[in-house]
């Protein structure tokens, strides 16, 4: 490997991507004995449930790769224990913060009054170091939620952790089993070093860039000309095929319930058991795809509100996104949940089975995606989407050489537009799509059923029946510089949005970016729209797609300073983030 190849991979790649098969526990269990700084007793129990809760935020020494090194937990758990509220209850949650440094605790996709949401210098001040902050409200809705901290790198060092709200009439499906999926993406590395690489070189952690043999195998395949005028393109958009994640398994070990691929998180079922399987993406900047080779998921919930049924092989789910799904495996072999990151570059797994001790296959990864000129282009280059992407077949693209690229432009050669042209903003899609009916990069026609947005429809009306008027905000970015920011400005240089309170907003979404961002407005619900204007589902965290256009209706019902930001970890911190007030 060149010096640049071997960055970050300081453990041997099969450590990197499975894991310890103690994973972060070794702590816990006192394996590092002769060292009493790195001795803990074994944690207390990972479930807390009622109306009253008392929460310590602190440090856990914590090994995954065979590296020692500290995690920011909650009453010493990573993940952060499993709160379980009800319906209808008024929740007390006493936190208490006992690091050097300032903290905090956001209920993510929680409806709550302002000063309960937890984003410091909005919300509230945060909770100083030594100090302690009680949480207050009472939970109106149900289902599948998580909590996380909003101060700056916390969150990757370990401060997640699920939520389930019982249903005040019951759960609309019943089943035998239920188990909390909680995916989340660990690193050995400082996450401030992690930050510092991407703003010098957006592609730091890119260990999977087209090479030499790639050139040939596609010269081989479409030809030397069509294939020089691929690579010809692409160079003169100044883009990556395959930037498809900013931060790979060079630097992530990926976790279920926090547990390594080595230490296959276990879940029990019996013959005839329908199992109810929480997904919940904790991570702070992994897409995963989520499938379980031979079973069938039903899809019943995203972002904890009922769905009509769906049957899907496989699903993605970005960074703070949740869904619930039911299967119904056969008690006479074991299952692998399999869930790979967005680049291929890693993966995480778990078993559901019968028995204690069997385990099931884990597939390999499926072959690493590349970007396609729909993703770049919009609708000028859709026709291209569907075989473009998968890495096998990429002479659709051979047309596209010719065309005038000032259609995409950059910085200031940018089209007129509502937009501000800047060293800040390095791209414009000129005819962005609307479908919801496209899974993405890396899932296009790979021969599973793979749920997209157009599956999902809510079983109840809207809270926005009407519009009032519309907002549109571009997602923009400089990926050489690692800039981030919704219309060109970041976050540091904008304004507020500013609604009215009681008003009904349709706000419209254009991702001028290569990047897929999930998208989370604070404090009220967005409900998705179709195509053509009709009431889709009800979401917390919206996914847009590179070169798309959607929009989702907002009620503003709730008085106060709220956070609206992409939930990529580092897009928010480079300055996709946005005030909303609502007076």
């Amino acid at each position: 490997m060149s010096k640049q190849d071997t960055r970050g991979f300081q453990l041997p790649r099969r450590r990197f991507v499975q894991g310890l098969a103690l994973g972060g526990v070794a702590a816990g269990l006192g394996l590092w004995g002769g060292d009493n700084a790195w001795a803990r007793p074994v944690a207390p129990r990972a479930e807390l449930s009622g109306t009253d809760f008392e929460l310590e935020i602190g440090e856990l020494p914590v090994d995954y790769t065979g590296r020692k090194r500290i995690a920011t937990v909650v009453n010493g758990q990573l993940p952060a224990p499993l709160l379980r509220w009800r319906e209808g209850d008024t929740i007390n949650l006493r936190v208490r913060n006992r690091l050097a440094v300032a903290s905090s605790i956001h209920w993510h996709g929680i409806v709550l009054p302002a000063d309960m949401d937890g984003v410091p210098g909005l919300s509230f001040d945060g909770i100083p170091a030594g100090g302690e902050y009680l949480y207050r409200f009472t939970v109106n809705q149900s289902g599948t939620y998580w909590y996380h901290s909003h101060s700056r790198f916390q969150e990757q060092t370990g401060l997640y952790g699920p939520i389930v709200i019982e249903p005040r009439d019951g759960e609309r499906h019943g089943t035998q089993r239920d188990y909390v999926v909680l995916l989340s993406d660990w690193t050995d590395n400082d996450p401030e070093r992690i930050y510092a690489n991407l703003k010098k070189q957006s592609d730091y952690y890119n260990h999977g860039k087209r090479t030499v043999s790639d050139f040939l195998r596609d010269a081989r395949r479409q030809g030397m000309s069509q294939a020089l005028a691929e690579r010809r393109m692409w160079n003169q958009m100044r883009m990556d095929p395959t930037d498809v994640a900013d931060v790979s398994a060079s630097a992530y070990t990926y976790l279920i319930n926090g547990h390594a691929p080595a230490g296959n998180w276990t879940g029990l079922f019996d013959a005839g058991d329908k199992v109810r399987l929480r997904f919940i993406n904790g991570s702070s900047m992994t897409f995963f795809d989520v499938r379980i080779p031979g079973l069938k998921m039903t899809v019943v919930a995203a972002d904890g509100q009922p769905i009509e049924p769906v049957s899907v092989d496989e699903f993605r789910i970005a960074t703070a996104e949740t869904y619930d799904v039911i299967v119904e495996p056969a008690a006479d072999r074991a299952w692998t949940i399999f869930a790979q990151s967005m680049d291929r570059s890693g993966y995480a797994r778990a078993t559901l089975t019968p028995r204690p001790g069997m385990s099931a296959e884990v597939p390999p990864l499926d072959p690493r995606p590349l970007l396609s000129m729909g993703d770049m282009m919009g609708r000028m280059g859709h026709a291209d989407m569907s075989h473009a992407d998968m890495g096998h077949d990429m002479s659709s693209m051979g047309d596209m050489a010719g065309m005038d690229h000032s259609a995409m432009t950059h910085g200031d050669a940018m089209p007129t537009a509502p937009l501000k042209t800047s060293p800040e903003v390095d791209m414009r899609v000129p005819q962005p799509r609307s479908n919801l009916d496209d899974p993405g990069v890396g899932l296009r026609d790979n021969g599973r059923r793979v749920l997209t947005y157009a599956d999902l429809h809510a079983v109840d009306a809207p809270i926005s029946p009407t519009v009032d008027r519309e907002i549109t905000l571009r997602l923009t970015g400089n990926m050489e510089r690692y800039l981030w920011s919704f219309d060109g400005t970041r976050f540091s240089d904008a304004e507020p949005l500013r609604l009215q309170h009681g008003e009904h907003v349709r706000v419209v979404i254009v991702n001028d970016t290569m990047m897929t961002h999930p998208i989370h407005l604070h404090g009220m619900w967005s409900e998705l729209e179709s195509p053509d204007g009709s009431f889709q589902v009800r979401k917390h965290t919206v996914v847009v797609q590179p070169a798309q256009r959607i929009s989702y209706r907002v009620s503003a019902d709730a008085v106060g300073r709220w956070a609206y930001h992409c939930h990529l970890l580092y897009h928010m911190e480079a300055g996709m983030f946005r005030e909303v007030v609502v007076a």
